[in-house]
């Protein structure tokens, strides 16, 4: 039981240790390994009595920090390039959706006016022939009377 209890303990204890180096990484699992090797690799050397000299640990850490400086750099650069990209996208999109629009206006435009001129032609039509039919019965009615032909 206390076996088993040291074990959920320290692995515990490893879970947290990988969280900091990840967390201390900025969320980059590589440069969290070379921070817990660095560690490790330092532990070490203090138990056997090889302790880093400062000049040693400035060099490895400039070192580290134009690592870090030059993955920083090329995630900046991999963003702002998807960011030119999908602004070119969004852009492409704009122009595709305003051309539609104006086609449909264009359509839209064209369909009404031919639904006008249809109907213009219709009432047009309509009204010649109630004028003829009405003549027709004036002259039918007229012709009744006697006025007429």
């Amino acid at each position: 039981m206390a076996s088993r209890r040291a074990l959920q303990i320290g692995g515990a204890t490893i879970a947290v240790g990988g969280v900091y180096y990840l967390y201390s990484a900025g969320g980059n699992p590589a440069v969290a390994e070379k921070k817990l090797e660095h560690d490790v690799s330092a532990a070490g050397a203090r138990l056997k009595g090889q302790d880093l000299s400062s000049t040693e640990a400035q060099k490895k850490g400039e070192v580290f920090a134009k690592e870090a400086g030059a993955t920083l750099d090329r995630t900046v650069d991999n963003v702002r390039a998807d960011i030119r990209q999908a602004d070119k996208v969004v852009t492409s999109k704009m122009h595709e959706a305003g051309s539609k629009v104006d086609q449909l206006k264009d359509e839209g435009t064209k369909a009404f006016n031919d639904t006008s001129k249809e109907l213009k032609q219709t009432a047009d039509s309509f009204d010649k022939k109630v004028n003829q039919k009405t003549s027709e019965a004036k002259s039918g009615i007229s012709s009744w009377l006697g006025f007429g032909k």
